[in-house]
């Protein structure tokens, strides 16, 4: 290598400059530079039993230049077009007469200028542009080649009284070879695709769970925790895969919205993320309930591609010829059985995202029997009339029931009367009380609330409205014997009363998704955790200081039963109670009302002319605007 100085680097060669004859007979070579950090380099000469180091500055290389052959073919291709186009007169040329179109050139923009200076025309021609260095050669036995070698060699009178030198052997090697941060940072990236361990170790907890998750999609706990390697903590573990995952037979699956982004879109159908994360829980809901699963239903419920449904699917399952979609893994029991709050609380995320595919994909709720871990029965296929027989048993099963605990119930208030002498009026149940509870008992996977308390706090009011109830459940104006309100009902109440005073109105399906929300943030052994009944949360929702609005639906509406019944809170000590309690009224006799309708009744009841701004107050506590009509929140069908 020759050093040599930065005008020479990739510079064309004149000929001018070295070839003084006609004949080529030098060969002509040009710099370049071999690397941009220099620091990690030293020239060694080894003299006498010592190493002399130097420090390197720059380092060129030198290669052979032919570019006066690139020059000699350009003029032998003119010379050759020339010759076949012949010799044509001036006549001839001067009677081909061309059209010339002028153009003056624009400004140019700034954008313009930085894109022409970094083109590679540019750099070429500022290369050109370099001027030249004559230098003198001087070859390896010369005099000067030998003065200039000598500055190579050290010129201390001994190395012993260098005191740089006298360190540690791993201090010297530090200093003489530094960390190089330069090249570490212009190392080019990985593939997306390829995974370093050594790498991934060096990133936090949760991005290790994050990024192995988003490429592997389904894993059983036991190989995510071999992979974060020895001594990781299982419950930070835990912790960190319910936020990028969920539970499915035991195993976990990557999270949709992981997989897609919220600004992305299919690559095969560009439907956007929103849409493909709904199906492709759907397809992770469907493995909850069963081992199997058949593409053409996910298509025909989803309704997307079959491309978009096939990666879904490939993504946690295989396929068996003549059966369907399998799951990728078997049930991991033993996971099940020692985490038992992991599996409750992702129970209850999983309830939550089955009710918002019911209501997205207008689904029938299919009774398929679970184990007390939430695993799925194998799936029977059963006739119309075997489903018509199983039900009509399982309705005199639960009437048995409920007959069972109303002779219960009235024991023990006859017990309680008494003791304490208070005479109760009991209220003969009307039939359209005996089919709610009957509805009540056939509801699946649902506690029942058979405590002395949770009944008298809505059946033993005396006919009095919820308003009044809510000095707390007492008969006559005394609490009933043992009835002090337990840690539960207390944790629910809170609940019950935090939601209401955020969302004034709300349906009983709306409040069960977020108290199943609610269910999914607590930790472990929550108090909660014991069960909560449909009545239970109906009742405390009634001690609360709500009412039930009885709004009437029209006869062909698509909602629920649990959509249908609509709570609001009566009192929440605002100005705007009064509002808000008129526009209540006018939707329990109302499905849908239009807004000129609620400024008038307003003005009449209140006595006095609100204001827009009140108004607009009052319409966005309680109501939401569909197709010019205002609907009471979660009461709208689309």
């Amino acid at each position: 290598m020759w050093t040599a100085p930065a005008q020479m680097t990739r510079a064309p060669i004149p000929r001018s400059c070295c070839i003084s004859r006609k004949l080529m007979d030098k060969q002509t070579f040009c710099s370049s530079q071999t690397t941009s950090n220099t620091s990690r380099y030293a020239a060694a000469l080894y003299r006498k039993g010592e190493l002399h180091l130097t420090p390197l500055h720059g380092i060129l290389q030198l290669r052979p230049s032919f570019s006066y052959l690139d020059k000699a073919d350009a003029k032998h291709r003119e010379r050759e077009a020339a010759n076949e186009a012949g010799d044509s007169s001036q006549d001839e040329a001067e009677e081909d007469v061309k059209q010339i179109t002028v153009r003056f050139s624009r400004p140019e923009s700034e954008q313009a200028r930085q894109r022409r200076v970094q083109s590679y025309e540019f750099l070429q021609k500022k290369h050109a542009e370099e001027p030249w260095v004559h230098l003198h050669y001087y070859g390896l036995r010369d005099s000067r080649s030998e003065h200039e070698r000598q500055y190579l060699l050290c010129q201390g009178p001994g190395i012993s009284e260098n005191t740089e030198l006298i360190k540690s052997p791993s201090e010297y090697l530090m200093m003489l070879m530094p960390p190089n941060i330069e090249e570490e940072k212009e190392k080019p990236m990985a593939p997306s695709n390829v995974l370093s361990m050594a790498q991934l170790r060096t990133l936090p907890l949760a991005d290790q769970i994050k990024i192995l998750m988003k490429n592997v999609k389904v894993m059983p706990f036991a190989n995510l925790m071999s992979l974060l390697g020895l001594g990781t903590d299982s419950t930070s573990v835990l912790r960190c895969i319910q936020q990028v995952a969920m539970l499915v037979q035991g195993n976990w699956v990557v999270k949709s919205d992981i997989l897609y982004p919220k600004d992305s879109s299919s690559p095969h159908s560009g439907v956007p993320a929103e849409v493909l994360c709904r199906g492709r829980d759907f397809v992770m809901w469907k493995f909850t309930q069963s081992r199997w699963v058949v593409r053409k239903e996910v298509a025909t419920v989803t309704k997307l591609c079959a491309e978009d449904v096939k990666d879904f699917l490939e993504h946690m399952a295989v396929v068996r010829i003549n059966k369907g979609w399998e799951f990728l893994l078997p049930y991991d029991e033993d996971f099940i059985k020692k985490h038992p709050d992991v599996v409750q609380r992702q129970h209850m995320l999983w309830m939550g995202i089955q009710a918002k595919l019911e209501k997205v994909y207008s689904l029938l709720k299919e009774t398929v029997p679970k184990t007390a871990e939430g695993q799925s029965v194998p799936v029977m296929l059963v006739s119309g009339d075997q489903r018509v027989q199983a039900a009509k048993a399982k309705a005199q099963q639960n009437h048995l029931l409920l007959e069972r605990e109303l002779q219960w119930k009235k024991e023990q208030l006859q017990a309680m009367q008494a003791s304490s002498g208070m005479r109760i009026k009991e209220e003969p149940v009307s039939e359209e009380e005996e089919e709610e509870e009957e509805e009540q008992g056939d509801k699946e996977e649902e506690p029942m609330d058979t405590s002395t308390c949770g009944s008298l706090r809505n059946k033993l009011a005396n006919g009095l409205p919820a308003g009044r109830a809510v000095g707390g459940d007492t008969l006559n104006g005394h609490p009933p014997a043992g009835c002090g309100e337990a840690p539960m009902a207390r944790e629910l109440r809170a609940f019950v009363e935090a939601t209401f005073q955020r969302q004034f109105v709300l349906t009983l399906s709306e409040l069960k998704r977020l108290f199943n929300m609610h269910l999914a943030s607590l930790p472990p052994g929550h108090t909660l955790f014991s069960g909560i009944s449909d009545r239970m949360l109906q009742d405390t929702v009634l001690a609360a200081g709500c009412k039930q609005i009885l709004v009437p639906f029209p006869p062909q509406t698509a909602a629920s039963p649990d959509e249908q019944k609509v709570f609001a809170l009566w009192e929440s000590g605002d100005m705007s109670d009064q509002h808000r309690q008129v526009l209540l009224e006018i939707f329990s006799k109302n499905y849908r009302v239009r807004r000129n309708l609620i400024q008038t009744r307003l003005n009449q009841e209140c006595g006095e002319d609100l204001s827009k701004q009140e108004v607009d107050k009052v319409l966005k506590d309680c109501c939401v605007s569909y197709g010019g009509m205002w609907y009471l929140k979660g009461t709208v069908q689309s």
